[in-house]
């Protein structure tokens, strides 16, 4: 723990790896180990560790997340995004989940999905800009200025900067 507080995972991660030798069913540190080797990069470890965990803890919604984002990252986004509905169907307010449902059904060009699933993590987290600012570049990208503008209005009464940026990035006033 001493260099995770220090900022080196890199120098923690033997530890980890020691302790699962000791015990290979802790699910505590089979977690920390995944989500530090993420931090690290290590993806395809970090993966394989969500794996392991998930046969552990099937129901477990945040490691579900934890391996949307990986698989997300490695580019895998059909798994990303059933990891994602996984985690949100185990826990419905987990609003980040909605917002990497969001991301992957950009990415996937599935844009009608991604506003009903954005809109839920907007609806969760209503002053975090995230989740606006993504439904604004849709409705931009689908010609639909009124309601990224509304969108735009909305930010400027809690987060201005991000709405002064949609407004150079969508040409929207």
């Amino acid at each position: 723990m001493a260099w995770l507080a220090l900022g080196h995972g890199h120098r923690a991660l033997p530890h980890f790896d020691e302790m699962l030798r000791r015990d290979p069913d802790a699910t505590d540190v089979r977690a920390g180990r995944a989500h530090l080797r993420a931090q690290l990069g290590h993806d395809v470890p970090a993966l394989a560790d969500y794996e392991v965990l998930l046969r552990q803890v099937p129901d477990d919604a945040s490691a579900w997340f934890n391996m949307g984002f990986v698989l997300d990252r490695l580019g895998r986004w059909d798994e990303a995004l059933a990891a994602f509905r996984r985690a949100t169907d185990l826990n419905p307010q987990l609003d980040r989940a909605w917002y990497g449902q969001g991301l992957v059904l950009i990415r996937l060009r599935r844009l009608d999905e991604a506003i009903a699933v954005l809109q839920r993590n907007t609806e969760l987290q209503p002053l975090s800009p995230h989740g606006w600012y993504q439904l604004a570049r849709i409705h931009a990208e689908q010609q639909q200025p009124a309601e990224a503008l509304k969108i735009i209005r909305r930010l400027q009464a809690f987060e201005p900067r991000v709405a002064a940026q949609l407004q150079r990035e969508t040409g929207l006033a």
